[in-house]
């Protein structure tokens, strides 16, 4: 069982040049834009601030960049885990939201409803939820009394995650709603278990640009 008393900060990664343009990026490997970089130096700051005892991150570039700003001010090692990926999303990776809805809508309205859906013949919300919520406790289990986890994701990723880790039914995790380019969401112990005590949080309201909007 994890000490109590700690808590596991889920940050999305900055922003990428397919966020502003509304392309699904899912598990393809896009590199933060310039302001992608600053977004997470600015976060990183803030975050530091927290004193975090451990960062975890995603391996595609975007979420190793954005994690190394909080590495380079806390001197903390990154560890990567592949199971922190995006969903992938088979064909509608690349895609524009539009591209998306003319092309899939009926499969795009199935998963907006709730539905357990295959987005593009890739992975069901829960299949990531089976790989990524098992690496954030393993991490967290491994955290002092009281300590702090940083844990460097993607927008659809920490939604499912934090949906797996409150105990939800997967129909209820799109009532979560999405995480801004490098804003955070943050998970404590109660005594029945993990609760969300902030989401979306780490700056002014911005637009949602993702996958996940």
């Amino acid at each position: 069982m994890t000490n109590r008393g700690c808590r596991i900060i889920l940050w999305r990664h900055g922003q990428t040049a397919w966020n502003l343009e509304r392309r699904f990026q899912g598990s393809t490997d896009i590199e933060l834009t310039d302001t992608g970089v600053s977004q997470a130096r600015r976060a990183a700051r803030l975050l530091a601030s927290l004193k975090p005892d451990a960062i975890v991150a995603s391996d595609l570039k975007r979420a190793a960049a954005t994690a190394s700003e909080l590495a380079a001010l806390t001197g903390l090692p990154v560890t990567h885990e592949q199971g922190l990926q995006e969903t992938y999303a088979g064909e509608w990776q690349g895609l524009t939201h539009d591209e998306i809805i003319a092309r899939f809508g009926d499969q795009y309205a199935a998963w907006k409803r709730g539905e357990s859906v295959r987005r593009g013949g890739g992975e069901l919300e829960t299949e990531v939820a089976d790989r990524a919520a098992p690496i954030v406790l393993r991490h967290a289990e491994k955290l002092p009394e009281d300590g702090t986890l940083v844990v460097v994701s993607h927008g659809g990723t920490i939604r499912t995650t934090i949906g797996r880790l409150l105990g939800l039914e997967s129909y209820h995790w799109e009532g979560l709603g999405g995480l801004s380019n490098c804003c955070w969401s943050v998970l404590g112990q109660g005594a029945r278990g993990w609760r969300l005590l902030e989401h979306n949080a780490g700056t002014l309201p911005e637009p949602v640009l993702g996958d996940d909007d």
